[in-house]
């Protein structure tokens, strides 16, 4: 793990090594210019996230499409019998768990605005409130929250997946043995707001590309600059 200081001028360089390696992050590309102009976007995307939790991308797609391909709005979900739900999202794996964490996390929505089934409540409040009232939901931890927070409101929270942590840790972003909580406190903290969201992708590519956990290819001008990990060495 590096020992060298981060700051914000260094993210900075990071971020733009990164870009040299890869290409510039396009956030309207993938997300759309105004994501929050449909007010159930946010609730699919909370849903969503809720179904990717410790999954491979593909079966959240078929776990996605399975629960909204049988069930016509978010107040049929949140009714819905638990065994169904648990059958039709099975996919997605943990499945019972997840049930339960979408209907929670549906019925808290619900309530939370008087009936409607939209996060846009969210928007108006300071990020660090928004989070509190999205991880006060059980199940909703900080990655699941950042990611909507981030992804769909633009707000300034690091999602931090297992990528962006072992690629985090390895760079001497967060300290080795700082938990997953710490980790997002510890990013939130140093990334400049604006960098948050292509950061976050640059780093996830990397990790995939490069900085994979096992057998990495250190053989890159950004490992060679920020990393010392076992297999740089």
């Amino acid at each position: 793990m590096s020992t060298q200081a981060w700051d914000e001028a260094r993210v900075r360089e990071l971020h733009d090594a990164l870009v040299s390696l890869y290409e510039p992050v396009d956030r309207v590309a993938e997300h759309g210019a105004d994501p929050t102009a449909e007010p159930g976007e946010g609730v699919r995307q909370l849903v969503t996230t809720i179904l990717s939790q410790n999954v491979a991308d593909a079966n959240t797609s078929r776990a996605t499409e399975a629960l909204f391909g049988r069930y016509d709005d978010f107040a049929a979900i949140e009714a819905a019998a638990h065994d169904e739900l648990v059958e039709t999202i099975r996919v997605a794996g943990l499945a019972n768990q997840k049930a339960a964490r979408i209907q929670r996390a549906l019925g808290a929505i619900r309530e939370e605005t008087g009936g409607a089934y939209s996060l846009a409540f969210l928007d108006a409040m300071a990020t660090d409130d928004a989070k509190a009232w999205l991880t006060g939901i059980k199940g909703v931890g900080p990655k699941t929250a950042s990611v909507v927070l981030n992804f769909h409101f633009g707000k300034p929270t690091m999602a931090v997946d297992t990528h962006v942590e072992r690629v985090s840790r390895r760079f001497g972003l967060v300290p080795e043995s700082a938990s997953n909580q710490a980790a997002h406190d510890a990013l939130d903290e140093v990334v400049p707001d604006e960098l948050i969201y292509p950061l976050h992708v640059l780093l996830i590519r990397h990790g995939r590309e490069c900085c994979s956990a096992r057998g990495a290819d250190c053989d890159n001008a950004v490992c060679a600059a920020y990393c010392d990990c076992e297999f740089c060495l």
